[in-house]
């Protein structure tokens, strides 16, 4: 992996640094059916566009999947038992250390603000779809976060947890560090992460 010194890192939240999956998979009863919600509501959050109510998409997306009525809801009462993955918190503890960390997420503020605590670690700077008007990966998220950190793109590292912030901030300018924890399929031709791993371990050798 090439070092490159980025001087802050933007983390996508619900993948890149909680595991979401498992929660969806046991509100939704079973791995296969839990997979088609979360796609299913990830592609409706990517089309919005401008901000539209986030927790109305989870539950849309889980009629269009044929989930039982309260599935969205009890997802929704249970945001706070979302889990880190088992590195999250040391590797976002030394990034601290280290330089400026921001977190931009398709959540509501609500519900952002509830999955941010399970980092375990306070991060300063939290930009949710609901404060910038639009979800990624159109640009305001990915904006406001910059314009916060002070950070011209260049020297900032994001990291995806989905394929589809790929684009999204590499538009911008910003290297991305796909954190393909599911090992999902490869994206596809065109724009590509300049990184790919399976763990946050790697990241901390590029700042």
């Amino acid at each position: 992996m090439t070092k490159e010194k980025y001087h802050a890192v933007v983390f996508d939240l619900l993948t890149a640094l909680l595991d979401s999956w498992s929660l969806w998979n046991t509100v939704a009863g079973s791995e296969g059916v839990g997979f088609d919600w979360r796609t299913r509501y990830l592609q409706l959050t990517y089309d919005a566009g401008s901000y539209r109510s986030y927790e109305g998409i989870i539950k849309e997306a889980a009629h269009e999947v044929g989930l039982l009525e309260g599935s969205a809801e009890e997802l929704i009462r249970r945001w706070g038992e979302l889990e880190p993955w088992p590195e999250t918190t040391e590797v976002i503890r030394a990034l601290l250390e280290k330089v400026p960390v921001a977190v931009v997420t398709n959540a509501s503020v609500a519900l952002g603000n509830i999955a941010v605590t399970r980092i375990g670690v306070a991060i300063p700077i939290v930009i949710t779809a609901e404060e910038a008007g639009y979800y990624k990966p159109q640009q305001h998220p990915y904006r406001m976060a910059l314009h916060r950190l002070g950070c011209e793109p260049e020297s900032v590292l994001f990291v995806a947890g989905s394929a589809a912030d790929v684009p999204g901030a590499s538009a911008l300018g910003m290297s991305v560090f796909w954190h393909n924890r599911m090992h999902l399929s490869p994206l596809e031709p065109g724009v590509q992460p300049r990184y790919i791993s399976d763990s946050l371990w790697p990241i901390l050798e590029l700042v």
